[in-house]
């Protein structure tokens, strides 16, 4: 990713939150090898249940990723943004995760934000559009997930579960075999 990188001051962690940190960036590190479709599965599936994060969350968070890596400290802003939404995750809550891209001069970026404000970012961030956003749910939403799963009867029978009643099939001559073709 591309914004200019300084390295940014790192925060006194406490040893076990120092843990955690490394644990997040370690964590981090192998999720950003995957393909940009499958990041943005894997990270929807960490973000279910949890509650959206608070800023003061998510600047630490952010902090502590910098604090235990060169590579968060610098231009790794893949793996700094998705180590900070980890960390937000180990605690209960969600950032919302994002990966954009700028066209003129060219440039990709990755970066948390809370309710629509970037989280430890400087002014340029303005200048990216979203591509990929992986958002906090309010804790009663659930999400899509296409039609509806039908039990399968002989499996509910076998389990215990009350198996819905079919529906009988209807004619045209009022005998109950066969399939009505005709306008009713």
């Amino acid at each position: 990713m591309s914004l200019p990188g300084v390295g940014e001051r790192a925060v006194r962690l406490a040893p076990h939150r120092q843990l955690e940190a490394r644990l997040a960036v370690g964590a981090a590190r192998l999720l950003v090898k995957l393909k940009p479709g499958r990041l943005r599965r894997v990270l929807t599936v960490l973000s279910r249940g949890a509650r959206p994060a608070g800023r003061e969350r998510a600047l630490y968070a952010r902090q502590a990723a910098v604090s235990v890596s060169v590579r968060c400290a610098g231009l790794g802003c893949l793996q700094r943004s998705v180590a900070a939404a980890l960390l937000c995750r180990l605690h209960g809550e969600w950032p919302d995760w994002c990966s954009g891209f700028r066209t003129r001069p060219f440039g990709a970026h990755a970066w948390i934000e809370v309710d629509g404000e970037p989280v430890g970012e400087g002014q340029a961030i303005g200048a990216f559009r979203t591509v990929i956003a992986v958002r906090a749910q309010p804790r009663n939403a659930r999400p899509a997930r296409g039609r509806p799963v039908r039990a399968h009867p002989v499996r509910a029978q076998r389990y215990g579960a009350p198996v819905p009643a079919r529906k009988p099939l209807r004619t045209g001559d009022g005998t109950g075999e066969g399939a009505d073709h005709g306008n009713d």
